[in-house]
């Protein structure tokens, strides 16, 4: 029987110590739940172990074919160039070894179902509360934030797709750092729109720095208008359903099958005011705990596949 390929998570990093332990932890218990797989997890910045390390780790197991899955939600700067240049640099490393690139969460529909959990816990369910409510309550789903459109856009995707169906007045989008609107804007626009009833939803895997801020954010505007009930949910955290969804991008990997819509992709195509970024090579984040000494090498391309 032919030995199936290990599983190598990618995670973004954080400075929180709790976040990078929730995705260490979560790495453990995806290789409790596979026994029958090597499971190895690393950071590409800010978080030990460096994604180098865990690739090492695998090769040392024995592992020469592995599928590479970004613990991530939406396809930014991460998923789409230092993954696949850092992965790239672990060829070399370590010759010999092969890999398939799997392509990030995105809305998942389990994943929506996980943030309206969320929703409803914040919102009270379980007591008194139904989900009448709901007509009353605007969401305001805050995601990370990049430099890249594509990657913003996705969020307003997810937030389209959590108020399809579920009988919320709206779902408005904002972001904690490098896209506007931001999380106090938002909750402006919330407000401007009619709401009364404003839930916060951070669109986060793990607790960290950033869902911290925007909590604290929203506390700070809620304190100056008294007049709108606000209330923060939590982050979607390690739920089966994540550990399942990583399974799935795993055997997508493996497959072959992995439908990435590039179609607004910056290093494909001319979006206005980001032209400069067609075609622009992609390297690796040098991380400092990765301990290999090598020079800087630039991988040219954009390396997710099309």
């Amino acid at each position: 029987m032919t030995t199936p390929p290990a599983l190598l998570i990618a995670g973004h990093g954080t400075r929180d110590d709790a976040g990078a332990e929730a995705f260490r932890d979560f790495v453990r218990e995806l290789g409790r739940r596979h026994p029958e797989l090597p499971v190895a997890g690393g950071f590409i910045e800010l978080s030990p172990p460096p994604l180098g390390e865990a690739v090492t780790e695998l090769v040392e197991r024995g592992v020469r074919r592995f599928a590479a899955v970004p613990l991530m939600l939406v396809s930014a700067g991460h998923a789409k160039g230092d993954i696949p240049a850092a992965l790239a640099r672990e060829k070399e490393r370590h010759p010999g070894i092969s890999y398939t690139y799997g392509r990030p969460l995105g809305p998942h529909p389990a994943l929506l179902s996980v943030l309206e959990r969320r929703l409803d816990e914040a919102l009270g369910a379980g007591a008194g509360r139904t989900p009448l409510d709901r007509a009353d309550v605007t969401v305001l789903l805050v995601g990370r934030g990049s430099t890249d459109p594509d990657a913003n856009a996705e969020v307003h995707k997810a937030a389209r797709l959590l108020w399809e169906g579920r009988g919320y007045a709206g779902v408005e989008t904002a972001f904690v750092s490098l896209a506007a609107p931001d999380v106090p804007s938002g909750l402006d626009r919330c407000r401007k729109l009619g709401a009364r009833r404003i839930v916060v939803l951070p669109y986060f895997l793990f607790t960290g720095i950033l869902p911290d801020r925007v909590r604290h954010q929203t506390e700070g505007w809620a304190d100056a208008h008294p007049e709108v009930e606000v209330r923060s949910a939590d982050v979607i955290g390690p739920e089966p359903e994540l550990l399942d969804l990583v399974m799935e991008r795993y055997r997508e990997a493996v497959a072959g099958d992995l439908r990435m819509n590039c179609d607004s992709c910056v290093y494909r195509i001319a979006l206005p005011g980001f032209e400069d970024k067609v075609g622009l090579p992609q390297q690796p984040h040098f991380h400092p705990d990765d301990d290999h000494h090598h020079g800087h090498h630039h991988h040219g391309g954009h390396a997710h596949a099309h």
